[in-house]
């Protein structure tokens, strides 16, 4: 196979309506289908922490693209401003004894280039700015993670992390508010993002 027909595939929005097929029939189940039977529980943490960067990016404005997995950082604004994204919440959707304590990983990484499948070749912080989702909802009977009342966004510098934090991998969320994170409401994640982002 000639390895010019290896290019990374350009993702494209699907709408959902999408059918499945099998000998060019259609089986009468769709993409919409799968998504309902696959991403359904929006509390557990590993869909939790997608919707947290989903929220990240339509606050910023980049919501039309799509998401690229395993990307050296979670957003790229128009504006060039890399974004990691982190999540934490008290609430799971499994059987808790107790509320579980926030903790995000920091660590340094080998950014990977989706388009051309390649790492860097530094380990680093690959972002400018770390944005600290918590679902702070506490009361198993009304979470709602699509209730942005129910968030709270904690913004901070990439430079930040680096000077005071070092090599660190770990963080949780009594550590991170010592090191004085802007504290913000969704509405107005964009301003707080462009304002940390212009005194790095």
């Amino acid at each position: 196979m000639n390895p010019k027909d290896l290019h990374a595939i350009e993702v494209k929005r699907h709408t959902g309506a999408e059918p499945f097929h099998f000998s060019s029939n259609k089986t009468g189940f769709n993409l919409l289908s799968f998504w309902q039977w696959s991403s359904s529980d929006i509390v557990g943490n590993a869909l939790r922490g997608i919707i947290a960067e989903y929220l990240v990016a339509c606050a910023m404005g980049c919501e039309s693209s799509v998401r690229t997995e395993w990307d050296a950082c979670d957003i790229k604004t128009a504006e060039g401003i890399k974004i990691e994204v982190k999540s934490g919440a008290y609430i799971q959707s499994w059987h808790q004894k107790k509320l579980s304590p926030i903790s995000f990983g920091i660590g340094q990484t080998y950014g990977w280039d989706a388009k051309e499948n390649e790492f860097s070749t530094i380990q680093m912080r690959q972002a400018d700015v770390y944005v600290f989702c918590v679902l702070a909802h506490k009361d198993k009977a009304t979470i709602d993670p699509l209730n942005l009342d129910q968030w709270e966004f904690y913004c901070i510098s990439a430079s930040t992390i680096n000077e005071k934090l070092g090599s660190q991998k770990s963080l949780r969320l009594g550590s991170l508010l010592k090191l004085d994170p802007i504290k913000t409401t969704y509405n107005n994640l964009q301003n707080v993002v462009n304002e940390i982002f212009q005194t790095c």
